[in-house]
């Protein structure tokens, strides 16, 4: 990891770790996007305070709360991307499968919680879309896989995946915008 360069799964799985935050690095950037999301700002407040996470080496690890701010730089940018340039921090694709899918139900639950955090306001004007995208990743949330075809397995992967991504810039689109997601991305 270098100090400018973009933030990848296993920074922030280093960084989760000594933190010792008891949760896992997707569900933390879950937590964080769907803050950012739901119209949230970071502004120079801790990531972990507005996220309601503990850490029990916090002290011991500012470069760990350092990483954190700049994911929440990171991620917000990448949120906003004109060119649809976001994509969930998740285990890489030479993981296993279960890994993978685990990872992504996890980082589903983070974003449905961070979302939650950002406040109701703007969340009681969603469009009929967004609301359902929020469902729908409420039912990812609550998922667990079963693996048969590991080509079709992979695939259905692949495609729940590109939604969430996609999901989640809507959502932050039609949050920060007042615009349906649907009149503002295409």
């Amino acid at each position: 990891m270098t100090a400018t360069g973009p933030i990848h799964f296993d920074d922030l799985d280093d960084a989760v770790i000594r933190l010792r935050l008891g949760t896992d690095a997707s569900e933390l950037h879950g937590s964080l996007c769907g803050y950012l999301a739901g119209g949230g700002r970071v502004g120079r407040q801790p990531v972990l305070a507005l996220l309601q996470l503990d850490g029990e080496e916090v002290a011991q690890a500012p470069a760990s709360l350092e990483l954190l701010q700049r994911l929440a730089a990171q991620s917000e940018l990448e949120l906003a991307d004109p060119e649809l340039g976001f994509e969930p921090l998740l285990p890489a694709d030479d993981r296993p499968l279960s890994e993978r899918a685990d990872a992504l139900v996890d980082w589903c639950r983070g974003f449905l919680g961070g979302f939650g955090l950002a406040g109701a306001d703007a969340h009681a004007k969603l469009s009929d879309e967004a609301q359902e995208i929020l469902r729908d990743l409420g039912t990812i949330a609550a998922s667990s896989f079963d693996f048969g075809n590991e080509n079709e397995d992979e695939d259905a992967l692949i495609e729940v995946h590109e939604f969430v991504r996609v999901g989640a810039m809507l959502l932050f689109t039609e949050c920060h915008t007042g615009k349906p997601a649907s009149d503002t991305l295409h």
